[in-house]
């Protein structure tokens, strides 16, 4: 018994062929049609294309990561009903070509969030970085959001004032265009287009945003469980409200709430340890153990944190995850499942994130999913749940 080792491709553009991935030892593909517009319902042409290139290389579409919600859904505006429908549509058609995970999120407007890319660490290696003054200077000197100031002390704004003069018009630029880069499914995202988008969540605070995805999940779940269709939300990254938008999937109290609400066991987790960890109220292994039977997917990686809530990519060992301890208690729930003979135990997880090492420095990716460095967290990940295997088996 083990984890299925897996691994995010980002299809035919990625600068990680296949091949490659197969040599890394993972047997699962974590991929999406990235190509199709946000709320267009997937066709099973499209969907058994994709699985056939994976399979012809030797490996299988495990999870898809992700099938995104269109931003209409989140807001409960427009054409959200039919948005809604073809998201319907679009599980139907993964589970007939043999797809049964998938994995979403409901952050509004981000899918992720960093301020640096490539934040040199003292081996000469890189990774990335979210630096709350650099993000309250983004907010405060360039975007200049409407109310932007009361989100911040007034040490905090004079901090982040001193900050944007440090900076040049090439690192001003760069900022911009690495914080922009977290926004999903728009390559021409400018600072004007964003001011817009964001005026259309003025009045949708946490309490309405939260009600818009549980009424999305009272409708998409039936049709999941029909079709075995296990969906596994992403929780917010950063866990923390950005741009003044509400973030409704940051904390243990979070995940809990909205398993119950939609209380069905394909209503379910994708546990990133570097979301949840970046908050440190969120401890990982307890929440493993208290909401780990409804966990459908797993992300390991693991942050550094700092005060002032900035943290950085660290290595999958090593940072604040507790990295032992969430493996554990993985494992713990993967021998409760296989006790109770349910049928989901070989959970699909993969090691999230990377630094920028040796050959990945001179090689184009995307943020975060270099090929050496995501090796690297395979090779430790896989040791670590090897030797605790191993340590039950010894100790029992």
């Amino acid at each position: 018994m083990h984890f299925e080792q897996t691994w995010r491709w980002f299809g035919s553009y990625d600068t990680i062929p296949l091949t490659d991935i197969k040599q890394t030892g993972a047997t699962g593909i974590v991929t999406a049609l990235h190509h199709i517009p946000h709320g267009e319902v997937w066709p099973v042409e499209e969907i058994e294309n994709r699985k056939k290139v994976i399979e012809d290389t030797g490996l299988q579409w495990s999870v898809v990561e992700s099938v995104p919600v269109h931003e209409d859904i989140k807001k409960q505006a427009g054409s959200y009903k039919s948005y809604i429908e073809n998201y319907k549509g679009t599980i139907r058609n993964l589970s007939e070509c043999g797809i049964d995970t998938i994995c979403y999120n409901f952050m509004p407007l981000t899918d992720w969030t960093r301020t640096t890319i490539n934040q040199p660490l003292d081996d000469g290696s890189t990774a990335l970085r979210f630096d709350a003054t650099a993000f309250a200077a983004f907010e405060l000197f360039v975007l200049k959001r409407d109310g932007a100031q009361k989100d911040y002390s007034k040490e905090e704004q004079e901090k982040a004032e001193r900050y944007f003069e440090s900076l040049d018009t090439d690192k001003i630029t760069q900022l911009t265009e690495t914080i922009l880069l977290g926004l999903p499914g728009d390559e021409e995202m400018t600072v004007e287009k964003f001011r817009t988008l964001l005026e259309e969540y003025q009045n949708i605070d946490d309490q309405k945003l939260r009600s818009h995805l549980y009424s999305f999940l009272q409708e998409i779940i039936p049709v999941a469980e029909e079709h075995e269709v296990r969906m596994a939300i992403h929780p917010d990254d950063p866990p923390c409200s950005l741009f003044g938008l509400p973030r409704i999937v940051s904390t243990e109290e979070d995940a809990r709430q909205l398993l119950e609400t939609v209380d069905s066991p394909y209503n379910g987790l994708t546990f990133c340890t570097g979301s949840y960890g970046a908050r440190a109220d969120n401890h990982l292994a307890d929440m493993v153990e208290r909401l780990g039977h409804r966990i459908n997917f797993i992300h390991l990686r693991s942050v550094k944190r700092d005060d002032d809530g900035s943290f950085q990519e660290a290595r999958h060992l090593e940072g604040d995850a507790g990295m032992f301890e969430v493996m554990l208690a993985l494992i713990k729930e993967q021998q409760r499942r296989a006790s109770e003979g349910r049928e989901d135990i070989t959970i699909p997880m993969r090691p999230d994130h990377g630094h920028r090492l040796l050959d990945d420095l001179h090689r184009e990716s995307y943020p975060g999913y270099s090929g050496l460095g995501r090796l690297r967290g395979l090779a430790e990940l896989r040791g670590l749940e090897m030797g605790i295997r191993k340590s039950l088996k010894l100790s029992g």
